[in-house]
């Protein structure tokens, strides 16, 4: 309907691909509904709940096109009930020995909370297959420049020198780390919901826990044992694993949109020429990509908390947190696949400047490789008597622009050719070493779980 500007024309593309909306969208939901009420059929009709032939004509009817809409919104509305509406539509659709065999017995979370279950492991399935095609843009990204020299920074401020490599390297680990926890999850997460009233079952007596489990079997979810109404631990770690994907991804874009700036200039994202920076001022080029990532990271935390409000319910059912998920989950789902399609598309096009990089390094005269002076100079006077000895030495060397070779021989802390040797030994070594080893374990990760397939992502 359009009346949220993320779901408008102009601006839908921002906030979701279209292959996750897909998963969201109405029609796929009451169609996604339907199969929980056929699987829930069928699994009576095994058990000799329901006829056979009650559960075959739900089976044929259920199919969102066939309901008629107006009946299922008017009814919905008139009776307050959720899936009451669905039910009626339904009903309307099917000949009358079947009818009265529409969710027979059980109620409306053991449908939507099923449902939902399985609309997460398709969007998890999305999740993992990006976060594969990730992982190898970036392992192949910092095997690339494994060797490019650029400053380490901390506080904002040039530090010690790395290798971009490097940089990216950190990124690809902690990418893997998210693969990690997607597949470790899965177990927990993909199973079943049939508890009726209050979870119990009770309604079937001794068939009950064979009903759960002919349910579950026939969408290839697990038992879960035991009903789960109030219990949203499962639902909320998915949540908070996808916040913490974007958040990832925000550090991965908050990087290079302040390597972009152009007084830094190391990095830049991929140039199209139909983007416009700004209508004002016509030579920027803004990193839309990057500052995005945040944006959207922002939003997944913040409706990840929603779902986490949900945890402390109250008794055997409790509509207050459970329904704030119907809002919460979509989003989370939607805005953090969002995330990595920029993110594969910020990668595959990101513009690396190494001669940019190595004039940062360079233009501090030698500043950036007081670490490893300090280490030289620690082992004749001791750690913290060198660290003072370098600070006022360098104080005063920023004072008359001497570079730090001048300023450390000068003061007699270390001979020229000391000095030399360590400048020209730089951290590159140490940092190239780190590379290989995260480059290494992140391909022997994604050859362990397969071929890391293309991104696939569809876009609006």
């Amino acid at each position: 309907m359009g009346a949220r500007l993320t779901d408008s024309a102009e601006y839908a593309h921002l906030w979701g691909t279209d292959e996750v909306r897909a998963v969201f969208d109405q029609q796929a939901r009451r169609q996604g509904w339907l199969d929980v009420l056929v699987a829930l059929a069928g699994a009576q009709a095994e058990l000799g709940i329901i006829p056979a032939a009650a559960a075959d004509a739900i089976r044929q009817g259920a199919r969102a096109e066939l309901l008629d809409l107006d009946l299922l919104a008017s009814r919905t509305r008139e009776t307050g009930h959720s899936t009451l509406g669905l039910i009626a539509a339904l009903q309307a659709i099917l000949p009358a020995h079947a009818a009265e065999h529409v969710y027979y017995g059980v109620t409306v979370q053991d449908v939507t909370d099923t449902w939902t279950v399985l609309a997460a492991r398709r969007v998890m399935a999305v999740v993992e297959r990006d976060l594969r095609a990730l992982a190898g843009e970036l392992v192949d990204l910092a095997e690339q420049h494994r060797s490019t020299l650029m400053a380490g920074r901390t506080h904002g401020q040039p530090g010690a020198p790395i290798t971009f490599g490097w940089k990216v390297a950190s990124w690809a680990d902690e990418v893997a780390r998210h693969l990690e926890r997607v597949r470790d999850g899965q177990p927990r997460w993909w199973v079943g919901q049939l508890g009726g009233a209050v979870g119990t079952l009770g309604f079937f007596g001794e068939d009950g826990p064979a009903l759960r489990a002919a349910f579950c079997r026939r969408l290839d979810l697990a038992d879960p044992g035991i009903s789960w109404l109030t219990s949203r631990d499962r639902l909320v770690e998915v949540a908070t694993l996808l916040a913490m994907v974007s958040a990832t991804l925000a550090r991965i874009g908050n990087e290079v949109m302040e390597l972009q700036r152009p007084e830094i200039g190391e990095l830049r994202e991929g140039a199209d020429a139909a983007v416009v920076g700004s209508i004002t001022m016509p030579h920027k080029r803004n990193p839309e990509r990057s500052e995005h990532l945040d944006t959207l990271a922002r939003l997944v935390r913040s409706q990840a908390v929603v779902m986490l409000e949900a945890m402390p319910q109250l008794h055997e059912r409790d509509g207050r947190g459970w329904k704030a998920e119907w809002v919460a989950f979509p989003e989370v789902c939607l805005l953090a696949t969002e995330s990595l399609a920029v993110a594969l598309d910020l990668i595959g096009g990101l513009e690396v400047d190494p001669r940019r990089m190595r004039a940062t390094i360079e233009d501090r005269q030698g500043a950036l490789s007081s670490e490893l002076v300090l280490s030289e100079r620690s082992k004749a006077v001791g750690k913290h008597r060198a660290q003072a000895e370098l600070q006022s030495v360098l104080a005063a060397a920023r004072g008359d622009g001497r570079s730090l070779a001048a300023a450390v021989v000068d003061a007699g802390l270390l001979d020229a050719g000391q000095v030399a040797t360590l400048l020209a030994a730089g951290s590159a070594p140490t940092a190239s070493r780190d590379v290989d080893a995260t480059v290494a374990r992140v391909r022997a990760q994604l050859a362990a779980s397969g071929v890391v397939p293309a991104s696939g992502v569809v876009r609006s």
